[in-house]
């Protein structure tokens, strides 16, 4: 008795994989942005912990951090314009304060822009980005500082305060006695006016990181930006 052999024709296999490839199209991107998301989340509330963590461990050493806080910047250069190791003011700082407490590597730069190295590949400097005028500032890489471009925060790097002294000008209020948190300078307490900030970029992009922060730690659904890292 003959029995039928049942094949695929090419056409079929064409138009399958047609079909195949077009749905990979249409959601492999979606998947992608979700696991961005989720890194850039997870690094955010893993550097916010651990830095206020450094913070508190040292002052028990140190005493309160308003005492021994230090808004400094600056590095020495040589006859060829070249960073002087171990010059840059706001390392000195922080070696004194932080090293024992946050293990990583480093990299200074002409400006005295200090680059700290952490193990899950994120990376921190003070400052705004190559001008280091305080230590006041924090900006935060999700990823490899390289491949982030230098404007606009709130896609592949966020930006922190940290300012614990009392300046007498209530716009530092959110800061005054604080650790390291986002962005608030001169914030009014309202989380529409972080959204609204965020969005339309005022001050470059720096109220982004509070938006995230008043979402638990989490990118909202309407955020205006796609992160990465």
């Amino acid at each position: 008795m003959n029995k039928r052999r049942i094949a695929f024709t090419l056409a079929e296999v064409l138009i399958t994989l047609g079909i195949i490839g077009v749905v990979a199209a249409m959601t492999l991107p979606a998947l992608i942005q979700k696991n961005n998301n989720r890194v850039v989340e997870t690094r955010l509330a893993k550097f916010y912990t651990t830095f206020n963590q450094a913070i508190q461990l040292a002052e028990v050493e140190f005493g309160d951090k308003k005492d021994w806080y230090l808004d400094t910047g600056g590095v020495d250069l040589d006859d060829e314009g070249k960073p002087i190791e171990g010059t840059a003011k706001i390392d000195i700082w922080f070696q004194k304060y932080f090293s024992k407490f946050i293990v990583i590597k480093k990299q200074v730069n002409t400006s005295g822009t200090i680059r700290y190295y952490l193990s899950d590949g994120s990376a921190f400097q003070f400052g705004n980005d190559d001008m280091v005028n305080s230590s006041r500032g924090v900006v935060f890489f999700v990823g490899n500082p390289e491949k982030c471009p230098q404007s606009g925060y709130g896609q592949c790097k966020f930006y922190f305060l940290y300012m614990p002294v009392d300046t007498k000008d209530p716009v530092w209020k959110y800061h005054y006695n604080r650790g390291l948190e986002p962005f608030k300078y001169s914030w009014d307490g309202r989380t529409e006016t972080a959204v609204r900030n965020c969005k339309n970029g005022t001050y470059d992009g720096k109220w982004c990181t509070l938006v995230i922060q008043l979402n638990g730690w989490k990118i909202p659904d309407d955020y205006p930006y796609k992160v990465s890292y």
